[in-house]
């Protein structure tokens, strides 16, 4: 399966295709900004893929937001959640091992669109 990803298309909304990508990372597996925007056609929209997870709580249906990390395995976004320790607790619930806020494993775990969708 992959997003389409025609950045001239009228009616492209990216938050919803930044939440769509997020919908396709797998249970114990990570992905991050960076990989959804390269993915998505916005090589420099690390920080826009930021944004559209930020507002992923207003999505119709459910974002599994605590599965999108910084490049170097960091929960960067856990102050966004209800609580400071959320983010983790969800991951942990998935199997994946967080320490001082940072995935242990991530190269193991990293979970590419760009490599998974095509």
């Amino acid at each position: 399966m992959s997003i389409p990803r025609n950045p001239t298309e009228a009616h492209r909304n990216f938050f919803q295709e930044v939440h769509e990508v997020v919908r396709l990372v797998p249970p114990g597996r990570v992905t991050t900004y960076g990989a959804i925007a390269h993915y998505l056609g916005a090589r420099h929209g690390a920080r826009m893929v930021g944004w559209a997870m930020m507002a992923a709580h207003t999505a119709g249906s459910h974002v599994p937001a605590h599965r999108v990390i910084n490049r170097l395995g960091l929960l960067t976004g856990r102050q966004h959640f209800a609580t400071p320790t959320a983010m983790q607790e969800a991951l942990e619930a998935e199997g994946v091992p967080v320490v001082d806020d940072e995935v242990q494993d991530f190269k193991t775990r990293f979970w590419d669109p760009s490599r998974e969708l095509e």
